[in-house]
């Protein structure tokens, strides 16, 4: 479900408030589109799929794979699906494992996603169990298809370049520097993660 537009501009609001230079950028860039996604598992599928590929390559295997399995691709179809169809679509054997891992886990039960835990560590530590899943990709499904407000995926390039460019500063901050630098934006954090991605190639700033 995404971050709603009106909570992305009370958020970046609030953090205008206390930083300036985001107050300023605002004013030069506007407020962002939301970024949404359906929650469940054919967008944690679809994570997967589109994992170290063009967004045309991801498109195409997408696509074979709903001709193949329909267009809900439910996860006991996948799993019975065998190992030569899924390649025909264009999944690797590694990208087979990750697929197999999440609809194992679905399937069982062990990971229901529409009952994550409220806790964002703890969320992630769920999402996490998927093989192929890390924490930036627990993190962006959080923030896109859960709308969870203070996700701040600090090891996206994007996330720190941008919070370089809104704060002026001469080098792009590591992880570490970029997690300590949005502190005191709780729990806005998802708002402005949404925000330096708007800002990343923005001609503007």
């Amino acid at each position: 479900m995404g971050i709603s537009a009106e909570a992305i501009r009370e958020g970046l609001d609030a953090i205008g408030v206390i930083n300036p230079a985001i107050a300023g950028a605002i004013e030069r860039v506007g407020y962002p589109e939301p970024r949404i996604r359906l929650r469940g598992y054919r967008t944690l599928l679809r994570t997967i799929v589109g994992q170290q590929v063009s967004v045309a390559a991801a498109a195409s295997v997408w696509n074979k794979l709903e001709a193949l399995l329909g267009e809900a691709m439910p996860p006991e179809d996948l799993l019975a699906a065998d190992f030569d169809a899924l390649r025909g679509c264009g999944l690797s054997r590694q990208k087979q494992g990750y697929a197999r891992s999440l609809c194992e886990l679905v399937m069982s039960g062990e990971l229901d996603l529409h009952t994550l835990p409220e806790d964002d560590e703890a969320a992630i530590a769920e999402l996490i169990k998927i093989k192929g899943i890390g924490r930036w990709s627990a993190e962006i499904y959080l923030l896109f298809a859960e709308g969870r407000p203070d996700i701040w995926p600090a090891g996206d390039l994007a996330v720190q370049v941008g919070l370089g460019k809104l704060l002026g500063l001469e080098a792009r901050p590591d992880e570490k520097a970029t997690r300590a630098l949005a502190e005191a934006w709780r729990p806005h954090r998802g708002a402005a993660a949404i925000f330096t991605w708007h800002c990343y190639d923005n001609p503007a700033l």
